[in-house]
């Protein structure tokens, strides 16, 4: 029986490497092109590609599926079964129809919740306390296929995206495994959803990394969490770009240790201390202490390495 694979960043490889042990046979390996990243735009493979080219698998890297031409280079390869996880583009029907045992999707939600592309970072960032991975059957829709099995993670407060991406990499990978005889025996289920309670995961905007001083501490935790690794929470310090790579978890009901009731003219994003702590910053319930940011032009350090500088003053607003 053929597989081919189709993913792109990390959280794709424990699904290939774990179809790689478990011996079976992938002939090939369908990723995204190789992209500039770092400040020298350096040409980078992807983390599925790194993987694959490790264990000798054929790569392909289409930079539009539905050219005729991506759909003939995987028909190429005579799929019994594709398996895709956060390949990052639709697969057209042409696709879809090539495999006798269909195309399988490891997704990053509980389906229907969270379709789209950033189901991981949203449902941190939207102060969910549970999500998980979801076993289905791709449809030429937006993640609205048939279901076969989920797996709940939790979503810890000190999870970020970079550490709920791992736990649910390997949730998903072990789900696929779990999964697969009876896929391909013909007795998994297939449970359709439910649209009416599905919800959509757009990939994040460049606003949705700009923090609102106006939120609760709590949404503005959640929203530095949800945005860490991969970018981060931005303000603007002297009109220009302040990133803000942590925060410490607030206290019930949003007040930060030895916060003190708004007073006239503290409006949220006021800093109300700077301390080895780090920087305590008013928000529309209480404060927070940003712990780890990134001035513009410098690299991220932590927060009391940056108020040593003295450049910033109590009384500044962040905006």
């Amino acid at each position: 029986m053929n597989i081919v694979f189709m993913g792109t960043p990390a959280f794709a490889v424990p699904s290939l490497e774990g179809l790689l042990r478990e011996g079976y046979n992938v002939v090939g390996v369908v990723t995204q092109p190789d992209r500039p990243q770092g400040r020298k735009k350096v040409l980078t493979p992807t983390p599925v590609k790194e993987a694959a080219l490790r264990r000798g698998l054929p790569v392909l890297q289409p930079t539009r599926m539905r050219a005729p031409e991506a759909v003939a280079e995987i028909a190429a390869l005579q799929p019994d079964l594709i398996v895709t996880a956060a390949y990052g583009q639709i697969l057209p029907k042409g696709v879809l129809e090539l495999p006798q045992y269909g195309c399988l999707n490891v997704h990053g939600s509980l389906l229907p919740k969270y379709r789209g592309g950033a189901p991981i970072q949203r449902a941190i960032i939207n102060g969910e306390k549970e999500t998980g991975i979801t076993l289905m059957y791709m449809a030429e829709g937006l993640d609205t296929g048939d279901m076969i099995a989920k797996a709940v993670v939790p979503i810890e407060d000190e999870d970020t995206s970079g550490t709920l991406f791992e736990k649910l990499s390997e949730a998903g990978a072990r789900l696929l495994l779990e999964q697969l005889p009876q896929i391909l025996a013909g007795t998994a289920a297939r449970i359709p959803q439910n649209d009416a309670e599905s919800t959509y995961a757009p990939n994040l905007s460049r606003e949705d990394e700009r923090i609102d001083w106006s939120a609760t501490s709590r949404q503005i935790y959640d929203r530095v969490r949800g945005l860490v690794p991969f970018a981060g929470g931005f303000t603007t310090w002297n009109g220009e770009v302040f990133k803000v790579w942590a925060v410490a978890k607030p206290a019930e009901g949003g007040a930060s240790a030895g916060a003190e009731p708004l007073r006239v003219g503290q409006v949220p994003g006021t800093v109300l201390a700077l301390s080895p702590q780090g920087i305590q910053v008013r928000t529309g319930d209480g404060s927070v202490w940003l712990t780890r940011v990134q001035p513009a032009g410098k690299k991220a350090m932590e927060a009391g390495e940056f108020i040593r500088g003295g450049v910033m003053s109590i009384g500044t607003v962040l905006s």
